[in-house]
């Protein structure tokens, strides 16, 4: 039946209401425009409400990169309680840690200050387009569809739908045609962190530790095991290839991991955050298959929470506390853009005139079974992202930010975590409001790099002074 369309009119429209579209909506909001952000699902925050650290604020050295819409919601959060904050893995990274349950309100908090609308359980089914640019898009959902217009739109869709409906060119997994694996945390409360770690410092050969210069590669395992329990969190790899986990898989009493990341989120609850399940090489695109990767996923989930009690010390009375809201997915398109950020720039840490952010996660890349790569960035440092990354190529009014950014995949295997991907977001949501009120509004190509980097230094960015 043919329908009329209900239209509404906006500045800025954002698809995809994870961290990036977060960050882009509320760093468009808090600078004037009237910004629409769309997401599919209840609750706006993405990966920040799963149970996952946020990676990539600091760098190796400890040195934070990424502030920003990042610091309000982490500021939020310690009003709030419960913030654990930096944390170091002596493996390779500092990570903040977060309670993923009060992160649903922070983040709701920090949206609805800044001003922006949202559109929860929405779906962008169709684009219309003119002369190279987006004028609308087509918004389902109970009221049926809505045409949003607005001068700059902002994918951060994680799958670059937007793009690809635009006639983006789009870069997928590689020549073998593998995908880093699907994911599901899960939580377990009541941990019993003084006997966890001390099982580490008795047992460093089950821990991956001193993987990088700047941390703990001139220590023994030991040594770097009795600095996570001075830290006092219970941060904490388990590696795929040590005896703990080899045993385990041998037994059967857990499925094939590259590891069993341990993160806390609440000190209060003594519970911690694991990620470790994993079914690679699925097209996360595919919604069927996507949708039948959830049990499996939940079986690896409950046979380890089985493990960990029976063969890791201070789980024994330990109990599940809860499961993330989604499936975790770490790539599927990466939308070709005016630049292309490459394992190059990642790698040497390379700093640039034009860059909007920072970021400085070891080169990540999930395999099958027990593998991974891990590469970290050169010095302990962090390189630049430049300006051209978040410009959809051959559309004059599209960025894109977050997980379907313009990356190889071993840059994207650094640039994919959040904190990075909020940079981006940040950087896209001023650059569209700047873009409007040029002499060619919603060209996105016309906005000056200075002024949008002294516009996002002003907003608290980090953009220079780090390693």
């Amino acid at each position: 039946m043919a329908q009329k369309l209900h239209e509404e009119n906006y500045d800025v429209v954002v698809v995809g209401g994870g961290c990036a579209g977060v960050a882009a909506a509320v760093s468009a909001a808090k600078n004037g425009a009237k910004t629409l952000l769309i997401d599919a699902g209840s609750m706006v925050g993405g990966e920040l409400i799963t149970g996952l650290p946020v990676d990539g604020a600091l760098n190796a050295r400890g040195e934070w990169i990424v502030g920003g819409v990042l610091t309000e919601i982490l500021d939020e959060h310690k009003k709030l309680g419960g913030y654990i904050g930096p944390v170091n893995d002596w493996r390779l990274i500092w990570y903040v840690c977060i309670d993923p349950e009060t992160m649903k309100i922070a983040v709701s908090n920090v949206v609805r200050r800044a001003g922006v609308n949202v559109l929860m359980y929405s779906f962008a089914e169709d684009i219309v387009m003119q002369n190279g640019s987006i004028t609308g898009i087509v918004v389902v959902n109970k009221q049926q569809r809505t045409l949003v217009r607005a001068k700059v739109f902002i994918d951060c869709s994680g799958d670059g739908d937007i793009a690809m409906l635009a006639g983006a060119q789009a870069m997928i997994s590689n020549d073998l045609g593998e995908y880093q694996p699907l994911t599901m945390l899960f939580r377990i409360s009541g941990v019993n962190k003084t006997r966890l770690l001390d099982f580490c410092v008795d047992h460093p050969e089950n821990i991956a530790v001193g993987e990088s210069e700047w941390m703990g590669s001139d220590l023994t395992p030991r040594q770097c095991a009795e600095k996570l329990r001075e830290q006092g969190e219970a941060a904490i790899f388990f590696k795929g290839n040590g005896p703990l986990i080899q045993d385990g898989i041998k037994a059967g009493d857990i499925s094939p991991t590259a590891l069993i990341g341990i993160i806390p989120v609440s000190n209060e609850r003594n519970e911690v955050s694991v990620n470790t399940t994993r079914i690679a090489n699925v097209d996360a695109t595919d919604t069927k298959a996507l949708s039948n990767a959830f049990g499996g996923l939940v079986d690896q989930a409950w046979q380890c929470i089985s493990f960990m009690k029976k063969r890791i010390p201070g789980f024994e009375n330990a109990h599940f506390a809860g499961l993330s809201h989604r499936i975790g997915i770490r790539e599927t398109r990466r939308i070709c853009g005016d630049y292309i950020l490459t394992r190059d720039d990642v790698f040497n840490a390379k700093k640039r005139d034009d860059g909007i952010g920072k970021g400085s996660h070891h080169i990540d890349i999930h395999q099958d079974g027990i593998m991974q790569v891990r590469i970290p960035v050169q010095n302990g440092g962090s390189y630049d992202m430049p300006y051209q990354m978040l410009i959809a190529k051959g559309i004059n009014n599209l960025y894109i930010a977050g997980r379907c950014m313009s990356a190889d995949r071993e840059a994207h295997g650094s640039a994919r975590v959040m904190g990075p991907c909020m940079a981006q977001g940040e950087a896209a949501g001023l650059g569209a409001v700047l873009s409007i009120s040029s002499s060619d509004p919603g060209n996105i190509r016309n906005v000056p790099i200075s002024t949008l980097r002294s516009g996002l230094k002003a907003q608290g960015a980090i953009l220079d002074g780090t390693h």
